[in-house]
């Protein structure tokens, strides 16, 4: 387990937060289809918080993108970096998650977070933010919708509806079960958005979410355990 202090320069205030958005959010890359599906290795990366100590865990877990086996895990722990805002989250879990994939062992591949990439108020949620900084493709396979608009998916596996903001389309609803409620996918970077639907469908061969996700979030709570009393 890999400790993390925040970077000196790191942003302290929503409006320097925001100024790196800007910044950053013109170098994201989405004319590249990203890497086949079911090929090489994909990461997910994942992140648990304790709020009342102040600490925030991230794992990095790779698989064997044809098999779905573990090939490397690692784990960072540090202190939570930024406050709560809706739209900031991303910098609550950047220093952690970078320090996860650093410790790992292997190229990671292509990423998966557990969160947002243009689905994104700003069009630059965590996927995106991590892919820009680390030159990997990245992806974000989210719970809800955010604050999005779709309209529902049919019933069958793969059955997909536009993530809409207004009449842009910022992701797509994708059901990953038979009538089981979708998942949200967006482009982080370096990724098409047909290219992440069909990465996500590869990688929920059994479940509604992502093996990456899964073994992400199982590895990062339990290193939170181990940090906290």
């Amino acid at each position: 387990m890999t400790t993390v202090r925040t970077p000196p320069d790191w942003p302290a205030t929503e409006e320097q937060a925001r100024a790196v958005q800007d910044e950053l959010r013109g170098r994201v890359v989405l004319d590249e289809p990203g890497p086949p599906p079911g090929t090489g290795r994909v990461t997910g990366v994942d992140v648990a918080y304790d709020d009342e100590h102040d600490v925030v865990a991230a794992a990095a877990v790779v698989l064997d993108a044809t098999s779905l086996e573990v090939v490397a895990e690692a784990t960072a722990v540090g202190r939570i970096s930024f406050p709560y805002v809706p739209g900031l989250l991303a910098f609550r879990e950047i220093p952690t998650v970078l320090a996860a994939l650093d410790a790992l062992t292997c190229p990671p591949g292509l990423v998966v977070c557990d969160g947002y990439g243009l689905a994104h108020p700003r069009r630059f949620g965590l996927a995106s933010h991590l892919g820009v900084l680390t030159g990997l493709p990245t992806i974000g396979v989210a719970k809800n919708p955010f604050t999005f608009t779709y309209d529902d998916p049919g019933t069958a596996r793969g059955s997909t509806a536009p993530l809409l903001a207004g009449t842009e389309e910022v992701g797509r609803a994708l059901r990953t079960r038979a009538a089981v409620k979708p998942v949200f996918v967006s482009v982080g970077h370096r990724v098409g958005l047909d290219n992440a639907c069909a990465h996500t469908l590869a990688l929920t061969p059994e479940y509604r979410l992502p093996e990456t996700t899964r073994r992400a979030d199982a590895l990062c709570r339990r290193a939170l355990r181990e940090a906290t009393p």
